[in-house]
């Protein structure tokens, strides 16, 4: 036996040329299912590789592309207006750049580096409609945009304060008894959703929710899943849910807070008739109901079922215990699961009007059956039972790409190094000075509820095809901080192959780092990356008082 041979064979790394790779894919078909995963492949290949600083824009905020990439969104400089641009392609603005060598034009003053910065936005996106949403005061939130999955139509949101002078009548700030006490922190507005077809830029059809509070910002308080839309009331604790049709146009399905069914407003008649009376009569006032709300008594009936299972006079005795406290959770966050199951986060009503910013209040994560009207499931935001599914169906919280033929997810539950990623994360929270388990757990999982269409499915922002610093970007949509320094993406099988030699194949830059005259300044910058993902543009958008720019 030749004790010199190794038994570990090293792992192959693959040709990655791009005329291999061709050839390849001409003569194999490769294995079944995975055709869409190779092609995903070649964006190694077809990458950024040229960047545009300073780059002038009409006046307006940019906000994203649609999942398709035919058309890039913005919002009017008085955010009254939807301005929606088609997407020229990466070729259209090949006859300025040509001669340019280098992978960056910076902020030369010659007279065709100005040339190309004033005319490049034009090059790459034609403006086709510009269709006036927001009326009677109210402003579009730059924050809230949902692409339905057929990619025809998108829905905004948009507010308007509340005069001090006259107030709202108590009854329409208090709808029912869960209703919530407004304060400075979180003040009443008027709120409007607007579904708007982005082929003819017409406005199809539009929702108010009046002296209320939906908190639109990141499309934390409405989730669109397929044709699904669900609008969360914070002010009245009460749960919407629309259908979005192929036209444009909301239909009512169901309203969750109150009653979980249409006809519970009967039954509760039967046993209550002053409440059918004030119905009839214009003088009801549910603030003042003498029963729970019907989702909140779901909520306790499975609380005390589980108690019940558990056997154990202690458990009776600790819902007893805390049944006040349950009483007064409020539902502060929601996701949806899928057309039919709600992810609910309860917490104080302090922390849901913003009276309290402690993280580490309790709250708990309910997970309620709309059609059967039944809660499925309860958790402490310590549970280590949900973190477990939270971290192995990690995509299913996310629902990234729901539009694509094909997912392509980049999460801690289907990607190796997110995973590691998350590990890391994990552990310096253990490791902290006040930290440990219970408060690792608490802190992932405080990023449940997800919102809706929040992370990006671009293949350049995939782990497993490109490595990069994650601290400046990542796959979640959120204004990241702006480095020293160009953001280095490279090629994860290079990476592997010769780290040991401390040597990277350095594929693209992402240049975020400052530019502009005077000293550097710590700035966030706003990420449009994720709309374009087969010619690979990307766009930074820079704020810094009263300078603004593109990347």
């Amino acid at each position: 036996m030749d004790h010199h041979v190794s038994t570990i064979k090293p792992r192959r790394i693959q040709n990655q040329n791009v005329i291999h790779r061709l050839e390849r894919r001409r003569i194999s078909s490769g294995k079944a299912g995975t055709h869409w995963h190779q092609v995903r492949v070649f964006h190694q290949n077809v990458f950024p590789n040229f960047t545009v600083v300073n780059v002038e824009k009409p006046p307006c905020f940019l906000r994203k592309f649609s999942p398709d990439g035919r058309y890039f969104i913005a919002f009017s400089s008085d955010q009254t207006s939807l301005e929606i641009y088609e997407y020229q392609g990466c070729q259209a603005a090949e006859d300025l750049l040509q001669g340019y060598e280098g992978e960056i034009l910076s902020n030369g003053n010659d007279q065709r580096s100005v040339s190309i910065r004033g005319r490049l936005f034009e090059r790459f996106f034609v403006l086709l409609h510009i269709t006036n949403v927001a009326a009677n005061g109210e402003h579009l939130n730059r924050e809230c945009s949902l692409f339905t999955d057929d990619c025809r139509c998108v829905i905004v949101g948009s507010a308007a304060y509340l005069p001090d002078e006259p107030h709202p009548p108590f009854y329409e700030v208090y709808r029912n008894s869960e209703s919530v006490t407004p304060n400075p922190r979180s003040p009443l507005e008027d709120y409007s959703l607007h579904i708007i077809d982005l082929h003819t830029g017409r406005l199809c059809d539009t929702r108010t929710f009046k002296c209320d509070k939906v908190v639109l910002s990141h499309n934390q308080g409405l989730y669109l899943y397929k044709n699904i839309l669900a609008i969360l009331s914070v002010q009245q604790q009460t749960i919407h849910v629309f259908q979005v049709t192929p036209e444009g146009t909301f239909i009512d399905v169901r309203t969750i807070g109150r009653f979980c069914y249409e006809d519970d407003l009967l039954t509760v008649s039967a046993v209550f008739p002053e409440v059918q009376r004030d119905s009839q009569t214009g003088m009801a006032s549910p603030f003042r109901d003498p029963f729970i709300n019907s989702l909140k008594h779901r909520l306790l009936v499975y609380l005390w079922r589980r108690a019940e299972q558990d056997g154990s006079a202690m458990a009776k005795r600790r819902f007893f215990q805390y049944f006040d406290q349950l009483r007064q959770l409020r539902m502060w966050k929601m996701q949806l699961l899928d057309e039919n199951h709600l992810f609910i986060k309860y917490t104080s009503e302090d922390v849901v009007t913003l009276r309290v910013t402690d993280p580490s209040q309790a709250s708990f994560f309910v997970v309620y059956n709309m059609v059967t009207t039944e809660v499925i499931a309860v958790f402490e935001n310590t549970s280590d039972e949900l973190l477990e599914l939270f971290e192995n169906f990690c995509d299913l919280f996310r629902n990234a790409t729901l539009h694509s033929e094909v997912q392509f997810p980049c999460s801690a539950s289907s990607n190796n190094f997110a995973r590691q990623i998350q590990r890391r994360f994990k552990d310096t929270i253990v490791n902290a000075k006040y930290g440990g388990h219970t408060e690792a757990v608490r802190r992932l999982l405080g990023q449940l509820p997800i919102s809706a269409q929040s992370y990006s499915g671009s293949p350049y922002l995939d782990l497993s095809l490109f490595s990069y610093d994650d601290k400046w970007v990542s796959v979640m949509e959120r204004p990241k901080t702006c480095g020293d320094h160009p953001i280095r993406a490279a090629t994860k099988c290079f990476l592997e192959l010769r780290e040991k030699d401390n040597h990277w194949q350095t594929k693209f830059y992402w240049h975020t780092e400052f530019r502009g005259k005077g000293p550097p300044v710590k700035q966030p910058t706003r990420q449009v990356k994720e709309g374009e993902t087969v010619t690979g543009l990307g766009i930074n958008g820079r704020s810094c008082n009263a300078t603004r720019g593109l990347v």
